[in-house]
């Protein structure tokens, strides 16, 4: 498991590789369009008494100052100061111009039709480009899931039920997903004395009062998402909890009422929410099925010859572990995080012209804020930079710097397409 204190020593090679690789690109190199995949921003957890997580523990979950699912003010500033990075990048790249604000050919933004995806797309745009009217556009009322995004079964055969369900299953290991929660025992005992499951109500009044015995159950049903019930839910959901209150800036003395003792514990339990997403998002049948229309959305933008320079995205960490597995996006690791899919990151395909060749090249990088970056509300900047690490496709072998044939990015979307 990935420790999420780091010396701040291990990141300067990577601050000096990205000012090194910048100005190697601005020789040899031309950056003519991005298009940036960004999880949603900090937001508040689903806790409340009424619900499931309410019922878990007896205790009173933090109070927060947005509604349930809502981005937070911390995770709009955080926004902000991303979006003010990325404008002095697309500055330093030249593929837009300082002090001017962006047209319609320059920058388009499209969010999924939620509060928190809405609003992280809204206010990156401010921090990228402050005095600038910056639509945002998202196609449904808001509160509904867009299609694009919307990571669920549409096909409801019950042949593709079965194999859906021996996909997540071969996924999650030796003896599918039971065998993944005995594995998981230990975690889920130090988990369920955290959140005191013994007097929980769903102990004393609902009587299922051992954590491990909940049932578990896969399903697959058509105009759903994906979903496996049982204590890698439950545990995912009070992960998910836990890492929010850290991100919002709590000190780990106060996380979870205070009965996380240290590091390795807190990592160890915010572990569960990575298994449940790569176990239930990123099983090969699952994953095709419901990252398709975000793949092929991605692909229209490449291939439409009138696009906008820097197009922008924003979804969740289904979209993006989904999107992953079928991309065949190659295991990456992602210094000072302890999460794959870290709240606010940003996935950026980026299409480069070789200036010797023509060749047209294709980089993806993973942009994400470390752990302190989000706990210490730090600036963003070229002096104080996001995290940036390099991905690489199992069916396009990228070179020194990064890069890969653009040719068989799309020979890989078209045979998605298929």
């Amino acid at each position: 498991m990935r420790k999420f204190k780091y010396s701040a020593l291990l990141a300067l090679p990577l601050v000096f590789s990205c000012v090194a690789e910048a100005a190697e690109n601005a020789n040899n190199y031309t950056l003519e369009q991005v298009v940036v995949f960004s999880r949603h921003g900090l937001r508040a957890p689903l806790a409340s008494p009424s619900s499931a997580l309410g019922k878990v523990t007896p205790n009173e979950w933090p109070q927060w100052d947005t509604p349930s699912s809502y981005l937070t003010t911390r995770g709009g500033a955080l926004e902000a100061y991303f979006g003010h990075y990325f404008s002095e990048w697309l500055v330093d790249t030249k593929l837009l111009q300082a002090d001017v604000c962006p047209t319609e050919k320059d920058v388009y933004f499209y969010a999924n039709s939620l509060q928190r995806t809405i609003a992280t797309a809204q206010y990156f745009s401010v921090g990228a480009f402050p005095g600038c009217i910056v639509p945002v556009y998202h196609k449904e009322k808001l509160g509904t899931m867009d299609a694009t995004f919307n990571p669920i079964i549409r096909n409801d055969t019950p042949e593709f039920k079965q194999k859906a369900i021996d996909s997540i299953n071969a996924a999650a290991g030796p003896g599918g997903v039971i065998g993944l929660n005995e594995r998981l025992k230990p975690i889920y005992e130090d988990m369920s004395k955290v959140i005191n499951y013994g007097k929980s109500a769903t102990c004393t009044v609902d009587k299922q009062c051992d954590f491990l015995a909940q049932p578990t159950t896969i399903n697959i049903t058509a105009s759903q998402e994906p979903g496996i019930s049982g204590p890698l839910r439950t545990g995912t959901s009070v992960a998910d909890a836990f890492i929010l209150q850290y991100y919002e800036g709590s000190p780990l003395s106060d996380v979870a009422w205070g009965q996380i003792k240290n590091n390795e514990q807190f990592e160890k339990l915010v572990s569960i929410k990575e298994y449940y997403n790569t176990v239930n998002f990123s099983a090969p049948v699952v994953a095709k099925e419901v990252s398709t229309n975000l793949i092929n959305y991605i692909h229209s933008v490449f291939d439409n010859k009138d696009a906008a320079k820097f197009t922008f995205l924003v979804g969740h960490d289904s979209n993006v572990a989904s999107m992953f597995a079928t991309l065949g996006v190659k295991p990456y690791n992602l210094p000072n995080q302890f999460e794959t899919t870290p709240i606010g990151g940003k996935i950026l395909f980026e299409r480069w012209k070789d200036n010797t060749t023509g060749e047209q090249l294709l980089k993806i990088e993973y942009v994400y804020q470390s752990t302190d970056q989000l706990r210490k509300l730090e600036q963003l900047n070229r002096e104080n930079p996001p995290q940036r690490v390099v991905l690489e496709l199992a069916s396009c072998p990228i070179n020194a710097m990064g890069y890969c044939s653009f040719d068989k990015f799309e020979n890989l979307l078209n045979e998605l397409a298929k």
